[in-house]
């Protein structure tokens, strides 16, 4: 919500835009953060390790075009956040169906037991 904020409320008038390095540095600590959370995910299936770790590149990927002002890391950033988002579409579809049926219809890489 902060990120929509941060672009929708400048065009009322009543704050000023924010320059790339702030916007970058705002990324960069949602990457450390989401960084974090992927590594909560590693005792997890493969599909929502690669939804955090894509998730995670997402952010710094991002933060580095903001920063730096380069358009073409930006529009890479959004391909691959193309992937990312794909990849978690996939992983709640697997999550229901496989739920509703008791069996695997989608994989998802379960982790072995110990």
């Amino acid at each position: 919500m902060t990120l929509v904020g941060i672009f929708l409320i400048p065009p009322t008038g009543h704050v000023e835009a924010t320059d790339g390095t702030f916007l970058g540095i705002y990324l960069a600590l949602w990457g450390i953060f989401t960084l974090f959370m992927f590594f909560g995910t590693l005792r997890g299936n493969r599909v929502i390790q690669f939804v955090f770790a894509s998730l995670t590149v997402l952010f710094f990927l991002l933060a580095y075009g903001n920063i730096t002002g380069n358009k073409a890391v930006i529009t890479f950033a959004g391909f691959e956040g193309i992937i990312c988002g794909a990849s978690a579409i996939y992983l709640a579809m697997a999550e229901v169906l496989n739920e509703q049926f008791g069996r695997t219809v989608l994989p998802i890489g379960e982790p072995k037991a110990a």
